[in-house]
This record gives C-alpha cells, structure tokens and sequence, in this order.
C-alpha cells in the first residue's frame, strides 16, 4: 500500500495511528497522507427566527489549535525516514475523510472516535481501525481473516495483501452458516498466489456468529482482522448492528480491516 491516509486529531489515539502507518510505509515503501480536519459547520447556529450566527471566538481558536497540531505533525515527520504530506480540511469528519481518500489505498482511523463505520461505508478504499493506544507494527506477527463466501469477504481478502505480506501467522475462519459463495479453500489458494501461507479453520457456532468469530480470533491472537463490512444487508447492519458493529464495539478487540 503506497498511498496511507491517516485521520489526525488531538485525541489519544493519534500516536498509534501514526505509528501504524509509518510501520506499514516502511515496508511497502509508502508515502503518508495526515488529514487534519476542523469542522466548521460545527461553529455556526440557529436563532429561532430562522437567522444563523457563527461562534467566531470559538472558531478562530479550532482553527488556530489545528493548524498547531499540523505545524507540530510535520516538524515530527520532517524528522523521520518516510515521504508525507498533511493537509486540512473544515468539512465533517466522514465528508473529509472521503474526500481524501479517492486516491487512498487505506485509511487509518482509531475505533474510539466512533467513524469507522460510517466511513467504510462511503470511502472507496479499506479502512483499517486501531484501538486507541495499540499501534501494529509491520511485518504482522499473526493475522486473521474472516471468510463467509460472499463479495465483500473476497474484496476485504484482496485489499488485505499487503498487510499480511510477511505475516508469521495466517489464519482464515469460517462460521459454516450459509450456502453457496466461494469455498474457504479458494481464500487460502488465492494468498499463496501472493506468497502468503495460511491455515483454516472451521469454526462450530457457539451462541452467535459475532462470539464465536472473536473466540477464534482470541485462540488464534489475531492482532488484526481482516473482514467485510456490512456483509449480510450493508444498510441493515449499519443502522441495527451485527458482526461489524460487534468488532467495531470491541475496544479490547484486534485491530480491524474493513472494507465494503
């Protein structure tokens, strides 16, 4: 992946994503992207006759501290060993981010600012979810892949080469629930096409399909899953929950590669 998009805010969560996607450009000769955005929609209200203001004061100083967080993050990566670039943005969170990342090979985001899931909805590209004080450091040491058969598993398979490119660890789990869709087996004949070695297993349901996918993934430590979102009915899923939501609500959990 040459092309890392990494959200950056004040929040806690920064350092490891920004780690993260250093570690990952290192090994694939990367180039980072840091997206500094300030919403300013966020500054203007409504009076009851319909009018708007703009909360200048506070406004002014949104701006100000960002452009300080993005003074500050290219003086650090002017220091380091990896070609970047930052730039702002005053739209909402989800509108920046998938604006930015049309030419993004992946976007790094940390679960706890709550737009993973919107944002592997509308971006076209995966988006990989770190818990907030977690970095991952590339080459991975164990990874696994979630596979039910279907579109949005072989896409996220795909998109997650580069990732698990050196992984000492490979494991694809299956929960036999549906018929049809591609076979397990076809998802580890495809990674070693990429020179990537994988074991399965076939998981035996154990209360619902999100518990015993995270009970694999536990067995296996997995520091990454790598899954389709919104696989069963993406607006379903999205607005009432499901196996993503389950990953996604996990703040102990593996870091997540999403893609829809």
């Amino acid at each position: 992946m040459r092309s890392i998009l990494v959200y950056a805010d004040r929040g806690a969560g920064m350092h490891a994503r920004l780690d993260t996607a250093l570690s990952l450009a290192r090994v694939t000769g990367g180039h980072v992207t840091v997206l500094v955005d300030t919403p300013v929609a966020r500054y203007v209200a409504m009076d009851p006759m319909g009018g708007s203001y703009v909360a200048s004061d506070a406004l002014k100083q949104a701006l100000a501290d960002d452009d300080a967080n993005a003074a500050a993050l290219e003086e650090h990566l002017q220091r380091g060993d990896v070609p970047f670039d930052v730039i702002r943005s005053e739209a909402e969170p989800v509108e920046a981010l998938a604006r930015a990342a049309r030419l993004a090979d992946l976007v790094i985001v940390s679960r706890s600012s709550g737009l993973a899931g919107e944002v592997a909805l509308v971006a076209r590209a995966p988006v990989l979810v770190l818990t907030e004080d977690n970095p991952i450091t590339f080459p991975l040491s164990s990874a696994c892949v979630a596979w039910d058969g279907g579109d949005e598993a072989a896409l996220a398979l795909r998109n997650a080469v580069p990732l698990l490119a050196g992984c000492g660890s490979v494991q694809v789990l299956t929960v036999k629930e549906k018929p049809g869709g591609f076979p397990a087996t076809e998802a580890l004949r495809y990674l070693s096409r990429h020179g990537i070695t994988a074991d399965l297993e076939e998981l035996t349901r154990r209360g619902s399909t999100e518990e015993t996918l995270a009970a694999g993934v536990s067995r296996a430590g997995g520091q990454l899953l790598v899954m389709g979102a919104y696989g069963h009915s993406r607006v379903r899923e999205f607005l009432f929950g499901g196996v993503t939501q389950y990953f996604l609500d996990d703040a102990a959990g593996p870091a997540l590669m999403l893609t829809h």
